[in-house]
């Protein structure tokens, strides 16, 4: 096979980069290694951006976003018994988010891909990228039991964290920056009406709670547990009792229950390798950078990166000019890290620390207090959070 960008990861980064190349007139093809219906019911985020949606317009991948997506235009706080609610357009100049599943994204673009885009195989498991520094890339995979080779004047790696493209990176040139944080989200999907109209941040002495949705009738919500706990010591009862207790505020509220769909314990982490870029292979998305899930920038970020490198591969394409691929690492890394601050920001304040104490709880309890009480310090959360302006 040979094609001008090769793409290995068939999740949103690498889908909705394909589009993009599509539309750009840039020939592409993608190797994912899971089948179609593994990859079309992973669970993952479904906070997107005011970018990201922008993005999924520009596409053409948002006919079904527009009309089912449920735009958002804050989010609350808890905390102390108390309710504060940050409005994000009236802090940001009119920037909202969008609730819209991931799983719903990526059934969109794959639809889109298989109908009119550039190659898409399902089970394509890639096995290594060779000569990454030389002009003609080569990707080895197998699909459908023989192994192949892609050959390509770029590869582009969307293949995750566990993925090959960032182990071809040279350990000499390659910089990781890791952190572990000492507790684990307890997530549940539920078939019940969410009990609010925007996300709920809790923070209390029992530990921090989200209440978010996927839809009108679907609910998301997650519990901070200790690291390695198992989801089958949470009965269905024990989980909506633990809810209850942590979104309880000095006020007439109730959380609404119904039958839980799903379980699942997500370890949090920041993880960010550096440089993004190495000869002619590139990474974007979470096998370049992972953040913990509480500022909601996993998705988000991935899709920035995509939109910078889209528009560098088609500035090359029409004009010749490497300028923007020569400063994609540089360009994607400073919003990488604003993005692991905040979400760091964001994990210390409302997170119950295993080893903290009466010093800890005051100090978030301060910080949560700034936040509510200055408009200023709204202002620098709803920013971040909606997302910060994109810098082409």
């Amino acid at each position: 096979m040979r094609t001008t960008v090769g793409i290995i990861g068939g999740g949103p980064a690498g889908l909705l980069l394909a589009r993009l190349l599509h539309r750009a007139g840039i020939d592409c093809a993608v190797l994912e290694s899971r089948t179609r219906e593994y990859v079309e019911q992973r669970q993952r985020a479904g906070m997107l951006e005011q970018g990201t949606v922008d993005a999924l317009r520009e596409a053409g991948a948002a006919g079904r976003l527009d009309t089912e997506g449920l735009v958002h235009h804050g989010i609350e706080l808890r905390f102390a018994g108390e309710r504060h609610r940050i409005d994000f357009p009236a802090l940001t100049g009119g920037r909202t988010v969008t609730i819209y599943a991931q799983t719903e994204i990526v059934k969109d673009l794959v639809a889109l891909q298989l109908a009119d885009g550039p190659p898409l195989l399902f089970e394509a498991e890639a096995l290594a990228v060779e000569k990454p520094e030389s002009e003609r890339p080569v990707v080895r995979f197998r699909h459908e039991g023989r192994e192949r080779t892609l050959a390509c004047d770029w590869v582009v790696g969307c293949d995750g964290s566990h993925g090959i493209a960032r182990e071809s990176f040279p350990t000499e040139t390659s910089r990781t920056y890791a952190h572990d944080y000492p507790y684990s989200w307890l997530g549940i999907l539920a078939d019940v009406p969410p009990s609010c109209d925007e996300l709920i941040y809790a923070r209390g002495e029992r530990g921090f709670a989200l209440h978010s949705m996927r839809s009108a009738s679907v609910s998301r919500l997650y519990l901070q547990v200790p690291n390695g706990t198992d989801p089958g010591d949470w009965p269905d009862e024990r989980i909506w009792d633990e809810l209850a207790a942590r979104f309880a505020i000095d006020a007439d509220w109730t959380l609404d229950r119904g039958p839980i769909t799903a379980k699942s314990v997500t370890p949090m982490r920041s993880h960010v390798h550096e440089p993004m870029r190495h000869g002619r292979l590139l990474l974007a998305g979470d096998a370049a950078h992972i953040v913990p899930p509480t500022g909601a920038k996993g998705l988000n970020l991935a899709v920035s990166d995509v939109r910078v490198l889209a528009r560098a591969l088609t500035e090359l394409h029409r004009t010749g000019s490497a300028r923007l691929l020569d400063s994609y690492s540089d360009s994607c890394l400073a919003r990488v890290w604003q993005a692991t601050r905040f979400s760091y920001d964001m994990t210390r304040m409302l997170h119950a620390q295993p080893n903290g104490d009466a010093f800890d709880h005051r100090m978030q309890l301060a910080r949560l207090r700034r936040i509510s009480a200055s408009r200023h310090a709204a202002a620098e959360l709803a920013a971040n959070y909606s997302g910060l302006p994109l810098a082409l």
